[in-house]
């Protein structure tokens, strides 16, 4: 018969030991408690970090993360100033609005930046792709500015005119851009008229713009209508004779009304014609092959047939009698007397608002001396 073995009721040591067997074997210090998710163990760990940080060290820590907001919102906001190298910005990547440089300006701009630094940093955005070497930014506005730093590197090939401050502007749409563009040259130096024009017209073609109404009434929506009617005027004048004048920026604003007035009177052939005579010297000289085709097409239509009545055109457009002007545009122009003095009536589905005020800056033209 086997004998039982006789229980006997543990002693606190011995339930001590017991319970430390336990625990070493249910938990280590690398594995998460069973039956704890690991992102509950995760977050208790960090929070048991967080205990031991002090109050000093997490001002510090919120401190560096709030700059690091503030930086990343003014680089988004194109508030953020830095230097690039000049190599790296492409000045083409926009049709510039102004024509021509006076080297006598540029001589004194590189005097100014080589004694005193560039004052005013340069504006750029960064391309949709490389530009035409390997640019990573197009310029916006500056380009004086970096025209006369890379002027002064090729002088004296000193290290700090190899690169440039600039702004990094946020990538806008064309249009936006080339409003950024003129708005700076309008504040720094006035265009020409010619120069409004074209710059309208070239940003239309590039697809900024609808069309050149749109183009003018966007890039210049600040200035009076009188002005954009001008400006419109010049900008017939680049689409119709750009290829052809020579110093198309010295137009005056009497002699280019009067130009643009021909070419909607169905000039352009006549005055091609009169400038493919020579090359001029001067404006003065372009202006003297331009102005007799003006005068004499002012003069055929006041005296379409030597005196008399004039005889109605087949298409019934031209002097239809000796007080009524019909135009290829389809506007009746009638002219009359009263006690005040001479009347001219416009007729016609074409007459606009702008149109109207064009005319008037004309016939301004043309009466003044």
């Amino acid at each position: 018969m086997v004998k039982r073995r006789r229980l006997e009721t543990p002693s606190n040591a011995d339930l001590d030991r017991i319970e430390q067997q336990f625990r070493s074997e249910t938990s280590d210090r690398h594995t998460p408690v069973r039956g704890i998710a690991p992102i509950a163990q995760v977050a208790a760990d960090s929070a048991a970090l967080a205990q031991t940080e002090n109050a000093d060290a997490r001002a510090v820590r919120a401190r560096l993360e709030a700059d690091a907001a503030r930086l990343r919102a003014a680089q988004e906001q194109g508030l953020l100033m830095v230097e690039l190298p000049v190599d790296d910005i492409d000045e083409g990547a926009m049709i510039r609005d102004r024509l021509t440089l006076s080297e006598d300006d540029m001589q004194e701009l590189r005097q100014s930046i080589a004694a005193y630094g560039l004052r005013l940093p340069i504006e750029v955005f960064e391309l949709e792709k490389p530009g035409r070497e390997g640019q990573r930014y197009g310029l916006l506005s500056g380009y004086r500015r970096l025209l006369a730093t890379r002027n002064l590197l090729e002088l004296t090939e000193a290290d700090k005119y190899r690169s440039i401050r600039a702004v990094i502007r946020p990538r806008e749409d064309s249009g936006g851009a080339f409003v950024s563009m003129i708005e700076e040259n309008e504040v720094r130096e006035e265009l020409s008229h010619f120069e409004r024009g074209r710059i309208a017209v070239i940003a239309a073609d590039q697809g900024a713009f609808a069309n050149t109404e749109e183009a003018v009434a966007r890039l210049f929506a600040t200035g009076s209508k009188a002005k954009r009617s001008k400006i419109r005027s010049f900008a017939a004048i680049f689409e119709e004779l750009g290829d052809m004048l020579q110093f198309p920026e010295c137009l005056t604003e009497r002699r280019g009304l009067q130009l643009a007035g021909a070419l909607r009177r169905g000039a352009e052939g006549k005055l091609r014609e009169a400038l493919s005579q020579y090359t001029p010297a001067d404006a003065e000289e372009e202006w003297s092959m331009i102005e007799p085709a003006i005068r004499k097409l002012d003069q055929d239509s006041r005296d379409p047939g030597r005196g008399g009545r004039p005889k109605a055109k087949p298409a019934g457009l031209g002097w239809i009698d000796d007080k009524t002007l019909r135009t290829s545009s389809g506007i009746t122009i009638r002219r009359a007397t009263d006690s005040k003095g001479h009347v001219l009536r416009l007729e016609g589905d074409a007459i606009t608002s702008d149109l109207v005020d064009s005319l008037m800056l004309e016939i301004q033209a043309l009466l003044e001396k």
